[in-house]
């Protein structure tokens, strides 16, 4: 998918880049923001443990090979220039200035991505790569660097609250078969959901008034709330949800399973671009409506 045609399926144009029992398990919030270089609090959730401290890799790490594909925008994409760009990119020479390392990015289809890093035509693959227990077998992973949470959007001016009581016997609008309408109907037990067949439809829901809230991606979310398609309805409402049991264990840069060193010269790399702000920096460079 080109940017223009994921723009303009959020509705967005190119030049815009738009009483109630309480669950059993209260729902995963966003862990603590994190200070930037600057000592300003920064809206990108600290995911890092504490007491976890990567140690800077030692000796010459060697070029690193990336690999990604080009039709994730605006993670990794091409530009009108047929450029290779977006947030993984960029994110990726972070990581290699921050190793003093050779790096190179090699494009390929996404379905081809697994077994290029197999047959060791590339050394890390940062395309949003969801690895589950199937793809575990095959591959390590880096440490969380940014995830995708679920978030509820209401009409702007409204005084509903996000969480199981605000929402007692509201409508709620979700897409069908996906993990935001479990997520609901697990832990909003009271509400009244809503599920339609696709995106457009749910969100359309709510802008023109059915429903009274729509949860669904935070990352789709953030450009529709901004984009031409919402008319300035609505906004986020409650905090973002990151249980990983309903939305994944977030974006990581994987590598061939049992690449020990190259992994922790990313978590330490990952972890030091965290804290200075450069991962603040290009979130908000590809996200202009933060998602958190």
């Amino acid at each position: 998918m080109r940017v223009a045609a994921f723009l303009a399926a959020l509705g967005l144009s190119t030049a815009a880049a738009q009483q109630a029992p309480a669950p059993a398990s209260p729902p995963a919030a966003a862990p603590p923001a994190q200070a930037d270089r600057q000592g300003l609090i920064s809206p990108v959730p600290n995911f890092w443990d504490p007491k976890s401290r990567p140690e800077k890799p030692a000796g010459d790490l060697g070029p690193i090979r990336f690999l990604t594909s080009g039709d994730f925008p605006p993670f990794n994409f091409l530009d009108t220039g047929g450029r290779l760009t977006g947030f993984n990119v960029d994110l990726a020479r972070a990581v290699c200035e921050e190793l003093a390392a050779a790096c190179t990015i090699q494009m390929r289809p996404f379905d081809e991505l697994v077994q290029a890093l197999s047959e060791r035509r590339g050394d890390a693959i940062i395309a949003g790569l969801s690895v589950g227990p199937e793809l575990r077998a095959k591959l390590d992973t880096s440490d969380v660097y940014l995830t995708t949470p679920g978030r509820f959007v209401a009409p702007k001016g409204s005084n509903l609250t996000a969480t199981p009581e605000g929402l007692d016997l509201r409508w709620i609008s979700v897409v069908a078969g996906t993990a935001h309408e479990a997520f609901v109907l697990d832990n909003f037990p009271r509400s009244r959901v809503v599920a339609y067949p696709n995106e457009a439809a749910a969100r359309d829901a709510l802008r023109d008034g059915t429903v009274d809230a729509h949860f669904g991606d935070a990352i789709g979310l953030s450009f529709w709330i901004a984009g031409e398609a919402s008319h300035g309805c609505c906004a986020f409402r409650g905090e973002p949800y990151l249980d990983r049991g309903y939305f994944g264990e977030g974006f990581r840069i994987a590598v061939a399973k049992g690449n020990k060193r190259l992994k922790s010269a990313l978590d330490y790399a990952l972890q030091r671009l965290s804290e200075n702000g450069t991962v603040a920096e290009l979130y908000f460079r590809y996200f202009p409506l933060g998602y958190y």
